[in-house]
């Protein structure tokens, strides 16, 4: 699987930005899709996560309110819509893919490790 993001860049703080997401596999609508970002020496941080049919959607409390994860199976897409952008959301945000079992993905969908392919990151800087 080959997952492609874009949509990042810089904003004023208040601002809004949309990433995307494109998979390269037509069976994208059988995987939990996330999105990560990472700052320089911190770990990688889970920002959301939608289920396979975009049925259920999960946040970070530091996020929670202000983003919205959604998805186009016909697409083959998953989105983030960032809105009231802060400083601290300043990061490389990657999207994600899980191919496990529906068990394996609710029980795992907020750790890194609960997904098997990855994007190459987008940057998105806030300015203060």
């Amino acid at each position: 699987v080959q997952l492609q993001a874009s949509g990042g860049g810089l904003v004023q703080a208040g601002g809004s930005l949309r990433l995307s997401c494109v998979a390269s596999e037509r069976t994208f609508s059988s995987y939990g899709m996330g999105w990560f970002r990472q700052t320089p020496g911190k770990k990688r941080e889970f920002v959301a996560t939608i289920s396979w049919s975009g049925d259920s959607t999960y946040y970070a409390d530091s996020v929670k309110g202000r983003f919205t994860i959604s998805r186009d199976n016909a697409k083959n897409t998953v989105y983030l819509q960032m809105n009231s952008l802060k400083p601290e959301d300043t990061a490389v945000y990657y999207c994600a893919a899980s191919t496990a079992s529906r068990y394996s993905y609710y029980t795992s969908r907020y750790s890194s490790s609960g997904y098997d392919y990855w994007g190459q990151g987008t940057q998105v800087t806030v300015s203060s």
